[in-house]
């Protein structure tokens, strides 16, 4: 009798260490494909489909976004000097600057609150399947192509966060609203619609990592409120699981990016959208 419950305990063991295994495979690929302009939805479709978390469907619902404040902790802690208004070491001139971006961080933000975060849910129960998000990916990957091929030669107007107006800022929070559309990619959409308003590369990624931090904290917010705190054990390891570990990825994958972009533009991110779009139409059309 004894032996039997050791090793039904042992297999319960088991089952819980493989779901951690899952949500520490699934932070790895948020934790990538969060600041990539490759759209962490279309990604995250496909890897559902060989790794499927054995929990509730509530829960899995707002593992899917609350996963993501692990992925926008990295910006706070890289971005922590920059975006602190109240750093000791900033002069009176610096922190006016920093309040300066805030601001324009919060007007960008305005049109995903009043279009995307009451329309979240509506989103996802009627465009969340693969053909929209094939599609959004292989449209935004021409896009990327089109517009880089069509500013190669142009120097940006905006090199500096100073020289974003308000007026800009709330024009790139338009994009970044077009993102409601899954498959979309937040960064994708506003560094693309920042570069067709004539920022320059840093300034257009640097502002989708800014504008990430009210967004995605808003909706992890409500997503567990209206899961509700009543955690057990294991949803809790598995949401601390995924969280962490695309908080510890985001921060290579920032770097990465950032390093990208001083030797090469967007077009290999097109590319890539166009074909990954394309896998994930035949495998969900035919296979």
């Amino acid at each position: 009798m004894m032996e039997h419950q050791n090793i039904g305990q042992q297999k319960g063991y088991y089952m819980e260490f493989m779901e951690i295994l899952k949500a520490i495979i699934l932070g790895i690929v948020e934790g990538i494909t969060e600041w990539l302009p490759i759209s962490s939805t279309g990604h995250m479709i496909l890897v559902e489909e060989f790794i499927q978390l054995n929990l509730s469907l509530a829960f899995k619902e707002m593992f899917f976004y609350v996963i993501q404040l692990g992925a926008i902790l990295a910006v706070v802690v890289i971005y922590f000097h920059k975006l602190n208004p109240f750093s000791p070491n900033k002069t009176k001139a610096e922190k006016n600057q920093t309040w300066d971006i805030w601001k324009k961080v919060i007007i960008g933000c305005i049109p995903a609150g009043v279009i995307g975060l009451p329309l979240n849910d509506w989103a996802d129960e009627n465009l969340l399947n693969a053909t929209v998000v094939a599609l959004a990916l292989i449209i935004y990957g021409i896009l990327f192509i089109v517009i880089e091929n069509r500013h190669k030669d142009r120097e940006p107007s905006i090199t500096d966060f100073s020289q974003l107006t308000y007026m800009k800022a709330f024009q790139i929070g338009l994009f970044q609203a077009l993102s409601i559309i899954p498959g979309t990619s937040r960064s994708g959409s506003s560094i693309l619609g920042s570069i067709v308003l004539g920022t320059s590369r840093f300034i257009a990624t640097e502002f989708s990592f800014f504008m990430s931090i009210p967004i995605m904290f808003g909706i992890s917010f409500l997503k567990i409120i209206k899961f509700g705190f009543n955690f057990t054990g294991l949803e809790f390891a598995v949401l601390l699981s995924g969280m962490l570990t695309a908080f510890l990825v985001s921060i290579v994958a920032i770097k990465f990016l950032i390093g990208y972009l001083k030797r090469n533009d967007f077009k290999a991110f097109g590319w890539y959208r166009i074909v990954l779009g394309a896998i994930v139409l035949i495998y969900f059309l035919f296979v």
